[in-house]
């Protein structure tokens, strides 16, 4: 049986075109929809990818994907990532919780339509029950964990297998629990003035369309 990560890969990979550049973003249902984009591309789909992890490259690459350089001009036709949380009613989500959440947001930007893939356990009526990720600069990083105090958060580090979690820009994550988030475009204008903070996982106004997997199967919810 197929789990609900899959089905919604599965629905997902029905938007990519012959033909078309994407973008893909990182997660464990984006591994899913990766597996069976390189099982598409064997049968003969016509695609170039960009990624926006080293881990969804890396995988890409094993299943045979053409993965280019981030385009400097044209636009990808779609760009598809997975998320931690969905606000439904705004269509403004949380993620980062791979900590891929700059490269994520700067793909998704390159593209002409941004879709998420979720189960139905990520989509949430208030954004905030996952702790959000901020990614900050590794000098300072006390600073600014007490920037981030002082708006109401509670940051945490981010450790990894070696000590603090690097990102692929090789900064730091803070992983900051503001309960639930009332206003989420209002948090992260606020965060991203703070000194030291790079990006947030907050996706403001970016999100077009959301497949949710269910136990009902898979429905497709359009901004």
């Amino acid at each position: 049986m197929k789990s609900q990560k899959q089905q919604a890969a599965e629905e997902t990979l029905k938007l990519v075109k012959d033909g078309t550049k994407i973008g893909i973003g990182s997660g464990s249902t984006v591994n899913e929809f990766i597996v069976l984009l390189g099982e598409a591309v064997k049968d003969g789909l016509q695609i170039q990818a960009v990624t926006a992890s080293q881990q969804s490259k890396r995988l890409a690459k094993q299943h045979g994907i053409p993965i280019i350089d981030f385009p400097e001009h044209e636009k990808l036709s779609i760009v598809i990532d997975g998320a931690d949380e969905v606000e439904l009613s705004s269509f403004q989500a949380l993620k980062g919780g791979g900590g891929s959440l700059v490269r994520e947001k700067l793909v998704a930007a390159a593209g002409e339509t941004f879709v998420l893939m979720v189960d139905e356990h990520k989509i949430v009526q208030q954004l905030g029950h996952f702790t959000l990720p901020v990614e900050v600069i590794p000098f300072g990083w006390q600073k600014t964990a007490e920037r981030i105090k002082q708006l109401g958060g509670k940051p945490q580090m981010r450790k990894g297998e070696e000590g603090f979690f690097i990102s692929d820009n090789h900064n730091y994550i803070l992983d900051c629990d503001f309960g639930l988030i009332k206003d989420p475009n209002a948090l992260h204008q606020s965060l991203k003035q703070l000194v030291g903070v790079v990006e947030t996982g907050l996706f403001i106004d970016m999100v077009d369309g959301v497949y949710v997997a269910g136990g009902t199967g898979v429905r497709y919810i359009q901004r």
